[in-house]
C-alpha cells in the first residue's frame, strides 16, 4: 500500500480537495457578476447575464462539461495559431480533426508529462467555475431579488445612488437568502468532483478502478484480485466525511449570517 502507484492514489484524494478549493471562489465570483450582469439596466449587459443564468436550464451537466472542456481547449489553440502561424494556409478544420501548426499546439508535444497534467488540471477548474458560476448566478440573482423593496425604497430616500444601495444594503443582506442555494449548490460541487475521470484526470475515480480492478500486466506488483469494492468503499467514506464536515461548517456560517435578525426555520 506504499507502492508509487498508491502513492498517486493518496495524492489524488489533495487534487479533489485542490479543485474544491480554487472552484469554489471561482464559481463564486462568475455567478456574482452573472448576477450583476442579469440586474443591469444596460439591455445587452443583462441579455449577457440572463442568457449566462439560462444555459443552466434544460441540458445535463455531463454535456456542459464535456462541452467546455473541448470548447476552451480548441479555442486556447485557435488564437495561438492565428498569432503564431498567420502564414497557415491549410484550413483548421479538416474533416473531424483540428488541425493547427506545431507551434500553437498547447501544451507542445515535447512538453513534461506534468505541464500536460497541470494544463488538464486547469482547463478543468475553468470548466467547472463556468459551470457552477451559472448555477450560482442563478442562486444569487434570486437573493438579490429577495431584498425586501421597502429597504431599498428606504436607501433611495436617504439619497443613496443605486450602487450605493447595491454595495450597502443588497450584498450585505442577500447571503442570508442565498446561502441555502450556495449550500446545496456547494454539495453538487463535491458530487460532481468525479467527473475529473471523465476529462481525463487521474482523479481518485481512476486510481479507484485502476488499482482495485483486476490487473494488467503493467500492474504486476498487485497480485490481489479484484477490489474495487474496498477501494470505492474508501472513497464512499471519503465523500460522506466531506459532505459531513460540510454540513457542519454551513450550519454555523448560517447561524453567524442570521445572528440577531428574524428568520424563518
Amino acid at each position: 500500500m506504499t507502492t508509487g502507484k498508491h502513492l498517486a492514489f493518496y495524492g489524488s484524494f489533495g487534487t479533489v480537495l485542490l479543485l474544491l478549493a480554487i472552484t469554489a471562489p471561482t464559481a463564486l465570483m462568475f455567478g456574482l457578476g452573472g448576477a450583476v450582469a442579469a440586474r443591469s439596466r444596460i439591455p445587452p449587459l443583462r441579455m449577457i447575464g440572463k442568457t449566462y443564468i439560462a444555459i443552466v436550464r434544460g441540458v445535463p451537466d455531463i454535456a456542459f462539461f464535456l462541452f467546455f472542456v473541448i470548447a476552451l481547449d480548441q479555442g486556447i489553440e485557435y488564437l495561438r495559431h492565428q498569432i503564431v502561424c498567420p502564414d497557415w494556409t491549410q484550413p483548421i478544420r479538416q474533416g473531424t480533426e483540428f488541425a493547427v501548426c506545431a507551434a500553437a499546439k498547447t501544451p507542445s508535444g515535447n512538453a513534461p508529462q506534468w505541464m500536460h497534467e497541470v494544463y488538464g488540471f486547469a482547463i478543468a477548474i475553468v470548466t467547472f467555475a463556468i459551470v457552477f458560476g451559472a448555477f450560482a448566478a442563478n442562486v444569487l440573482f434570486g437573493a438579490m431579488m429577495a431584498v425586501p423593496k421597502a429597504q431599498l425604497e428606504t436607501a433611495a430616500a436617504y439619497g443613496l445612488s443605486r450602487a450605493q444601495t447595491f454595495r450597502r444594503i443588497v450584498v450585505p443582506q442577500m447571503w442570508v437568502y442565498a446561502l441555502p442555494g450556495l449550500s446545496n449548490l456547494w454539495m453538487v460541487l463535491i458530487k460532481a468532483t468525479p467527473l475529473l475521470f471523465l476529462l481525463g484526470i487521474e482523479d481518485i475515480v481512476y486510481w479507484a478502478r485502476e488499482l482495485g480492478g483486476t490487473k494488467t500486466p503493467g500492474f504486476t506488483d498487485y497480485p490481489h484480485g479484484d477490489w474495487r469494492m474496498w477501494y470505492f468503499l474508501a472513497l464512499l467514506i471519503f465523500y460522506l466525511a466531506l459532505t459531513r464536515v460540510s454540513e457542519v461548517v454551513l450550519d454555523r456560517l448560517m447561524t453567524r449570517l442570521t445572528a440577531g435578525q428574524a428568520v424563518a426555520r
